[in-house]
């Protein structure tokens, strides 16, 4: 049985990284440099993504049951509604359990080659990612994550709407939740009063992608809908020409982001790595002390 729901629910921050099935022998290898980077700082778990519509569907297979097998880290697995049907989503399921993965991370997904396309479901698939939750926790996994929006579903009409879609997910069978990527602390944290508002109590944890290539992240925001904050764009846009400063303004950015999500209760971070873990790695570094005297505080004042 997974430990993940008893860590996540302890009090004590967990610490994980996103990472994704590279479709390259090259990436293959940089890769599993990357999980073994990793491994020495005893994360709570890595998860692995899932292509939309399936697409990394073998890859993301091979690379949990490698890490299941051959390292210490615990491999919590995307599983994507869009593009399946039922009968192929209990097929995957199970392809999941024999592989030794026991902690599945549910999306609905977004549709293929497009993510700002309609969404349209399989005919003989699911709707919401609610559903998919019920499914999962159909054959007894030991936890399920979902997803969780700091700046609302863009999806969404209204935050109502957004809310009581979470709480379904939650009332489905969530154990926690790992939100999409921001940039402003104040919105995690309006989301997680909203949550808690209505009677939902599960773990949100942030996810933090450091900002240290102007170009790259902001088409990564644009794409999630997420608000680049103009004063870290300029700053970067001015360190161009140094990969070093690029680098700096990054980290600092991030660290102090995780520095107060920690102050304000967070239940541990994220960090979304694109495979390239250095960056999250020095992170982690600045924010262990953090970490570490959180963990030492009293459970009640």
């Amino acid at each position: 049985m997974s430990v993940l729901p008893d860590v996540l629910a302890s009090g004590h921050h967990s610490v994980s990284f996103e990472f994704f099935p590279p479709s390259t022998e090259a990436g293959n290898r940089m890769l599993w440099e990357s999980l073994r980077r990793v491994e020495r700082v005893a994360p709570t778990f890595v998860s692995i993504t899932y292509g939309a519509g399936g697409s990394s569907r073998a890859r993301t297979l091979e690379v949990v049951r490698s890490i299941a097998s051959e390292t210490t880290l615990l491999p919590v697995v995307h599983l994507t509604a869009v593009g399946h049907s039922i009968a192929e989503l209990r097929q995957i399921i199970g392809q999941y359990l024999d592989a030794g993965v026991q902690d599945v991370l549910v999306l609905r997904g977004d549709p293929p080659g497009d993510p700002n396309a309609e969404w349209v479901p399989h005919p003989k698939g699911l709707t919401y990612a609610s559903e998919l939750v019920r499914l999962v926790r159909m054959y007894g996994v030991s936890s399920v994550g979902v997803a969780a929006f700091p700046e609302k579903h863009p999806r969404s009409p209204d935050w109502e709407s957004d809310i009581r879609h979470f709480v379904a997910k939650c009332r489905a069978g969530a154990d926690y939740a790992i939100t999409q990527m921001f940039f402003h602390v104040d919105d995690y944290l309006r989301l997680r009063d909203r949550v808690a508002a209505v009677g939902c109590h599960i773990p949100i944890v942030p996810a933090i992608m450091p900002a240290t290539d102007v170009r790259q992240i902001a088409r990564f925001a644009e794409l999630s809908h997420a608000a680049f904050p103009l004063s870290l764009a300029r700053r970067l846009e001015a360190a161009q020409g140094s990969p070093a400063d690029c680098h700096r303004i990054g980290v600092e950015y991030a660290s102090t982001m995780a520095d107060r999500l920690i102050t304000e209760g967070a239940p541990g971070l994220h960090f979304i790595t694109l495979n390239r873990p250095t960056v999250v790695l020095e992170i982690h570094k600045n924010i262990r002390n953090r970490l570490r005297s959180a963990h030492a505080l009293p459970t009640a004042l």
